[in-house]
């Protein structure tokens, strides 16, 4: 690390360097300046995300005048991500670092009840949701074999969008400037998938029950329901971090509710409409 008479930092100085350039060449002359060090404000987060662009083995750390206050090294930021790879664990299960595999049980047990009681909450409105549709399940019962289809492959596809938006926004490379391309992207894979799907769900359905026009109902549902998926995967996370809500502690419950409820409602909708009499 390089300073002036003051301490303030003006650049790096390679090691390597020392050995192979001529000894009488100056300090100026093969220092990197273009690394200003880390200010000492920097959240362990933000560190992580420099040494993984910089490819960093150490830095130096200053203060908001330019000071050299210490160096930070890999070992360090090694920690900070797999501290950060835990919480990201823990939060997709709706628990905390804090909570431990061997502590009492009446602790485990109050930490994840409230995430029990919104699933059961998102449980409680997708079967009303299904409620509504009871005298079409009634008259066609192969309505209700293929729902679990229509509901788990928008469920399957929303996570993939929710799982690679949430990694983006952790590695500092989705933010406002280019949600929207991302959210026309994700609508774009969603909408080849599912006319992918809806073909082979449809010729599957008309070849199992005979039945040309569930077929065609059951492919419509697959390709709405995997574009509703897709566009629900890129969003929530986006609007969860605006408001605040750690999008890996909650968008999967969100997004759940929605794959669900937009996959009952359209399946058992076209089929009340094209199905009864």
């Amino acid at each position: 690390m390089v300073l002036d008479r003051d301490n303030r930092l003006v650049g790096v100085l390679r090691l390597a360097l020392l050995n192979t350039e001529d000894e009488d060449a100056t300090v100026g002359e093969h220092m990197e300046t273009k690394f200003p060090g880390i200010q000492a404000s920097a959240s362990q987060h933000e560190v992580a995300q420099i040494f993984e662009r910089r490819d960093l083995i150490s830095a130096p750390v200053i203060d908001s005048q330019g000071r050299l206050l210490g160096r930070i090294t890999v070992d360090d930021v090694v920690d900070v991500i797999r501290e950060e790879g835990e919480r990201s664990l823990m939060a997709t299960a709706g628990l905390n670092e804090e909570d431990d595999a061997f502590e009492r049980a009446i602790t485990s047990a109050r930490r994840r009840t409230p995430w029990l009681a919104v699933n059961l909450a998102t449980a409680l409105l997708a079967a009303w949701v299904i409620g509504l549709f009871e005298s079409t399940l009634q008259h066609v019962v192969a309505l209700a074999i293929m729902m679990p289809v229509v509901a788990s492959m928008g469920g399957i596809a929303g996570s993939q969008t929710l799982t690679v938006v949430i990694r983006g926004i952790a590695l500092g490379q989705v933010g406002s400037s280019n949600a929207r391309w991302l959210l026309i992207k994700e609508l774009t894979v969603g909408a080849f998938n599912g006319v992918l799907w809806a073909l082979v769900v449809a010729a599957v359905v008309m070849y199992w029950f005979g039945d040309s026009t569930l077929g065609l109902v059951a492919g419509a549902a697959i390709l709405i329901n995997l574009a509703a998926a897709a566009a629900a995967g890129a969003s929530i996370p986006l609007i969860l971090r605006r408001m605040r809500i750690d999008p890996a502690l909650a968008g999967s419950v969100v997004l759940t509710t929605v794959t669900d409820v937009v996959g009952f409602v359209t399946f058992l909708g076209l089929g009340t409409l094209f199905l009864l009499p």
